[in-house]
This record gives structure tokens, C-alpha cells and sequence, in this order.
């Protein structure tokens, strides 16, 4: 995955609040309060995970501009070429 200037920028926004967070997490781990510990760090995985990979915004774009388009200009149906009628029922 390339990572442009600005996803860099927002990967390291991320880190800063996410990694005292695992710190806190990992001692309260180790200090035997599993459920929070365990908690704590699903969410500082979180932090740094859903930014990166689930809520790229030119991602929702894409796929908003996508559902906005004909089925004839969206490039991605395998009957885009208008023949329609031609395929074959089996």
C-alpha cells in the first residue's frame, strides 16, 4: 500500500493517540485486568486500522459516484457493451 504525503500525515495523527493508548492497555494487561486491557487495545487497533483501510474517502467516493452512474457507464458489469439480449439462458 503507497501512502501518499497527506495518508502519511493522518497515519501519524493516528499513531499519537493510539499508541499511549496501547501502552495503557498492555500495562493493564500485564496488571491482570484482562477485560480492559483487552479492550483498550481493540481499540487502538482500531484507531490505526479503520482510517487506513476501511474509510479511505476516495474509496467512498468511488463507490458513491459508481451507484450514481448508469449500468452502461460503470465499467465494472460484464454486459456493459449493450448486447444484452445475445447472452445465452442455459
Amino acid at each position: 500500500m503507497r501512502l501518499g504525503l497527506l495518508d502519511m500525515i493522518g497515519l501519524a495523527a493516528s499513531l499519537v493517540f493510539a499508541l499511549p493508548l496501547a501502552n495503557y492497555a498492555v500495562i493493564r494487561l500485564v496488571a491482570g485486568e484482562v477485560a480492559l486491557g483487552g479492550g483498550l487495545l481493540v481499540v487502538a487497533v482500531a484507531m490505526v486500522v479503520l482510517p487506513q483501510y476501511f474509510l479511505d474517502p476516495a474509496r467512498i467516493v468511488r463507490r458513491l459516484l459508481s451507484g450514481l452512474l448508469p449500468r452502461q457507464l460503470r465499467g465494472d458489469d460484464p454486459d456493459a457493451n449493450g448486447s444484452e439480449g445475445d447472452s445465452v439462458e442455459k
